[in-house]
Formats: structure tokens, sequence, C-alpha cells
């Protein structure tokens, strides 16, 4: 029964963060790759935009791996998770969902909320 639960609550934090919840970058993603990109900009002067591109990436490949994580804890009681396996589908996932979002709002499908695009990051 703790099992499962634990894996509920996984599978809730990672749809949270994952892209297959796109209505919360605003509320969980951007925030979480902002910070990021804020603390290491300290280090790394004119550096936020890769920054901001590395924590929104990060946090959605952790979504979509705690949901991964979850769903064999929840669904396969019986199976062993292959952790490596299980890495590589959500860096990849992630990677190939970021670079379109990038791509998007690089031809300007897609707008910069209003805190990103005020710091002029270079998509005019």
């Amino acid at each position: 029964m703790l099992k499962k639960l634990r894996g509920t609550v996984l599978m809730g934090v990672g749809y949270m963060l994952s892209p297959f919840s796109w209505w919360n970058d605003l509320f969980f993603n951007l925030p979480i790759a902002y910070l990021f990109a804020y603390l290491f900009s300290w280090i790394y002067p004119g550096s936020f935009m890769v920054f901001t591109i590395i924590g929104y990436w990060l946090s959605n490949i952790l979504g979509i791996v705690m949901m991964q994580f979850g769903a064999v804890d929840v669904f396969f009681e019986s199976r062993s998770q292959n952790r490596k396996r299980d890495l590589l589908i959500g860096f990849a996932g992630s990677t190939v969902y970021t670079a379109i979002v990038m791509i998007l709002m690089y031809f300007h499908v897609l707008g910069l909320p209003d805190f990103l695009a005020l710091l002029n990051l270079g998509m005019n």
C-alpha cells in the first residue's frame, strides 16, 4: 500500500513538472528554470537564457522520470525498474520537447512570458 501511495505522489508531482502538462509550464517549469538561471547567472554573467533553457529542460526530465518511477510503483507490482532505460527515455523525451518549444519560440509561434520577454533574450 505504501508503495502505491509513493507511486501516486511521484506520478502527480511528475505530471506537474512533465511536458505532458503544458499548461503548468507557467506555474512550475518556467519559475524553476528562471530560478535556476538566476542562480547560475551569478557565476556565469550573461548566460541567463542558456541556463533558463537548461533549467527548463532539467525540470521536464525530472517530471518524466518521476512519472515513470511512479507508474511502475502503481501499475507493475512485480516488475523491477530499469533506471538506466527510464532515465534515457526521460532525457530523450524532454530534449525533443524542449527543442520543439525553443524552435516555436524562435519563430514566434509561441510567445515568451512577459517576465522573460522583458529580459531581451535574443529571440526578437
